[in-house]
């Protein structure tokens, strides 16, 4: 008769799992009446904020917005002014050629890259969308030169839709003041939009535009005469009572 097997004192050895940790979620510095108050405030301060970059309809924001990468809006209106009075509809600009649109934009950085994507997408959206400014983000996506940022800019100023267009300006200060911080530009996007009041938020991107390149700027913030001083979070703030909460004349927004 053959001896039973006996069974193995030792024990058998144990799987290691590996627990993965969630990503530590970033939230706001700030409460949701707090939020409230910041944007309150900016509304005061700035009833009907304006985009700085000139156009004259849709495709010419389009243009103006995609020109503006590595630019200043200041040097982009002084190149489109005498670009849009002969070439205002994708026709016309592609009857202008590159080499002229080159011509026109040669004082803005990367011109020949940007003069070869203003002629593709002119005749994307001759060939695609009948001339006319397509009016969703995916189909804006598809024009060549035109990023998340631009086409947010576009559904906004051109369209009326409620977008938050994330530029160094508001990646910046949602950062610097712990309003939304994130890592890129669609973090900072999609967590601006998560905290912004609804009723707040067709205007909240310029606001936050106008008050990064006036007032909290990127080498040195002017916190004398920042309106949400006493509520600002940033650890780089010099000053804790806030400036006079008064409405800035129009002449005055963007100076």
């Amino acid at each position: 008769m053959a001896n039973p097997k006996l069974k193995s004192t030792t024990p058998a050895p144990q799987k290691t799992v590996t627990t993965r940790r969630k990503p530590a979620t970033v939230r706001s510095a700030y409460s949701k009446a707090e939020v409230e108050e910041i944007f309150r405030r900016f509304s005061i301060q700035r009833p009907e904020p304006k985009g700085e970059l000139e156009h004259v309809n849709p495709f010419t924001l389009v243009v103006a917005v995609a020109l503006s990468a590595q630019a200043t809006d200041a040097g982009v209106n002084k190149a489109t002014r005498a670009l849009f009075k002969v070439a205002d509809t994708p026709e016309k600009m592609l009857e202008l050629g590159e080499d002229q649109v080159r011509d026109y934009i040669k004082t803005i950085g990367l011109y020949r890259n940007k003069a070869k994507n203003v002629i593709a997408l002119s005749q994307m959206l001759v060939d695609k969308f009948d001339g006319k400014v397509p009016q969703t983000r995916d189909e804006l996506l598809m024009l060549p030169g035109v990023g998340r940022k631009t086409a947010n800019v576009v559904l906004s100023m051109a369209f009326g839709q409620a977008t938050i267009a994330v530029d160094t300006h508001i990646f910046r200060i949602a950062n610097r003041i712990k309003l939304a911080p994130g890592k890129t530009p669609d973090e900072v996007e999609q967590r601006l939009l998560k905290v912004i009041p609804d009723h707040y938020l067709y205007h909240a991107h310029h606001w936050l535009i106008l008050h990064g390149r006036y007032v909290c700027k990127a080498r040195k913030p002017e916190c004398e005469r920042c309106v949400i001083a006493d509520l600002c979070r940033s650890p780089e703030k010099t000053v804790d009572i806030p400036a006079p909460l008064v409405a800035l004349p129009p002449q005055l927004i963007g100076e």
